[in-house]
C-alpha cells in the first residue's frame, strides 16, 4: 500500500487565483513524506483532476486521500467530483462530470465548511474593521446553492460558521447571507436598524468576480465595512489540509479502526 494526497479546488483562468492555491500546498507539512498533487476541475491546462489520478498513480501510490478544497459540503462540485472519483455510486444531482479513469483506491474528505481553523480565518481577514465590537455584526456571505438538499448543507455550515466566528471575535452578533437565495442588502440593513456597524466577510477562497463585482453590487446604497479579502492566503490553511490528511492517513494505517471515509 502506498498512500498519496490529491488536493482538488475549482480552478480559474487567472494565474494569481492557482498560485495562490499552489502556494497553500506548498506549506503543506505531514508527517509522513507521501506524494502530493494538487489538481482543478476546470480551467487550468495540464492540471485536471484525470491529470492529477495519473501523476499520482505514475508514482505508485494505491490509495489517494482527497480533499475536496471547497468552502462547503453544500456545493455540487463537491458531490460531482466524488461521484466521478468512484467515491459514491451516484450523484444527488444530474452531472455532466464522466468517471474519471482510476486503479487507485480513493479516500473521499471533506470541504471547508465550519472547521474552526476557517473561523480563525475568517476573523483575522477582517479583524481590522471592528472599532467597537458591542456594536458590530459580522455577516458571512457566501455563494450557497438553490438545490434541495445542497442548500441545506450551506446553510448549516454557515450558521455553524458564523457561531464559530462570534465566539472567537468577541463581536457582538454574527450573521450569514447566501447570494444564490437573495436578501443580503436585506441582512445588512436589518442589522443597521439595530444600531449595529456590519462587517461583511466574503466566504470564497480567492478573490475574483463575485467578491469584488457581485457582492459590492448587492450592497449598494448601504453602509457597511468591506475589504473584500478571502480566506486566501493565510498561513492556517496547510494546517487544516494537513489536519485531515494526517486524519485520513490514519485511518488508512488502521491506528482509527472502525471508523470509515466520509463522502
Amino acid at each position: 500500500m502506498k498512500a498519496g494526497v490529491l488536493i482538488i479546488s475549482h480552478g480559474s483562468r487567472d494565474t494569481s487565483w492557482v498560485a495562490i492555491v499552489d502556494e497553500a500546498v506548498n506549506g503543506l507539512s505531514l508527517r509522513e513524506a507521501v506524494p502530493v498533487a494538487v489538481s482543478f476541475l476546470e480551467l487550468v491546462e495540464g492540471r485536471s483532476i484525470q491529470d492529477g489520478i495519473d501523476r499520482l498513480e505514475g508514482q505508485g501510490v494505491t490509495d489517494i486521500l482527497v480533499i475536496p478544497l471547497f468552502v462547503s459540503s453544500g456545493s455540487t462540485h463537491v458531490d460531482e467530483i466524488a461521484y466521478a472519483l468512484g467515491a459514491k455510486d451516484e450523484p444527488e444531482k444530474e452531472t455532466e462530470l464522466e468517471r474519471f479513469r482510476v486503479s487507485a483506491r480513493i479516500h473521499y474528505g471533506n470541504p471547508v465548511d465550519d472547521d474552526p481553523d476557517i473561523a480563525i480565518m475568517v476573523w483575522d481577514k477582517i479583524r481590522d474593521l471592528s472599532e467597537n465590537p458591542a456594536r458590530e455584526t459580522i455577516l458571512l456571505v457566501g455563494h450557497g446553492s438553490v438545490h434541495p438538499g445542497f442548500r441545506q448543507r450551506w446553510e448549516r455550515g454557515m450558521l455553524s460558521l458564523a457561531e464559530r466566528v462570534l465566539r472567537i471575535s468577541g463581536i457582538a452578533a454574527a450573521d450569514y447571507a447566501l447570494l444564490s437565495l437573495g436578501g443580503v442588502g436585506d441582512k445588512v440593513q436589518y442589522w443597521r436598524e439595530q444600531g449595529h456597524e456590519v462587517l461583511v466577510a466574503p466566504i470564497f477562497l480567492s478573490e475574483g468576480y463575485f467578491t469584488k463585482n457581485v457582492i459590492p453590487d448587492k450592497l449598494k446604497g448601504l453602509t457597511y465595512k468591506y475589504t473584500g479579502r478571502t480566506l486566501l492566503p493565510h498561513p492556517l490553511l496547510p494546517h487544516w489540509i494537513a489536519a485531515q490528511a494526517e486524519t485520513m492517513l490514519e485511518r488508512l494505517r488502521g491506528e482509527e479502526p472502525g471508523m470509515d471515509d466520509k463522502v
